[in-house]
């Protein structure tokens, strides 16, 4: 019996590695992530039974979307902090730049004038509740859980808004950060 499904586990993955690798590509961000969920689901298919599977196929794709998902909540929640660029001192982030002494430095003046302006019409790009979790968390300095628990609404869902939030404004103001490492 293991060697027939050791069979149909070997004919299974041959069949649908192409396409399957193909489907998982197009949702993450690079080969290795879709090489590794690749290799969960191969994984997952070698400790059960192929034979008793309906439609591997469908079986495949929804445990591919699943792994997808996984994977995806595994990435932390990118906060605007992590934006930062090295000067003399080391380490600093935008959100210090905007409670920075700017009396003796009239580019970090200027800077912070058109960083808050562009930041602003950013925020007034996204849909509200994902404008309204940013401000909470970076603006307020609530916690995910906090604004969760202000709102009503599941933790996972207000991750997934800080997360789409910071993306677009991380492709709206990255060229305010690649000024800064010019």
């Amino acid at each position: 019996m293991a060697q027939k499904n050791s069979i149909s586990i070997t004919e299974t993955v041959k069949k649908y590695s192409k396409k399957l690798f193909g489907f998982i590509r197009g949702k993450v961000k690079s080969s290795e992530d879709a090489e590794d969920i690749l290799q969960d689901i191969w994984y997952q298919l070698s400790n059960i039974d192929v034979d008793n599977l309906e439609n591997v196929n469908a079986w495949l794709h929804r445990v591919a979307r699943n792994k997808v998902t996984d994977n995806y909540r595994k990435k932390t929640t990118e906060l605007l902090e992590n934006y930062a660029y090295e000067n003399e001192e080391g380490e600093l982030n935008f959100k210090e730049i905007l409670l920075l002494d700017d009396s003796n430095h009239p580019d970090l003046e200027f800077f912070k004038e058109t960083f808050w302006k562009e930041l602003m019409e950013a925020l007034e790009e996204l849909p509200e509740k994902q404008r309204q979790v940013f401000m909470m968390n970076e603006i307020e300095d609530l916690t995910l859980q906090e604004i969760a628990d202000q709102t009503g609404e599941n933790l996972k869902t207000i991750i997934s808004r800080k997360q789409y939030a910071v993306k677009h404004l991380r492709n709206r103001l990255s060229y305010l950060y690649e000024e800064l490492n010019y």
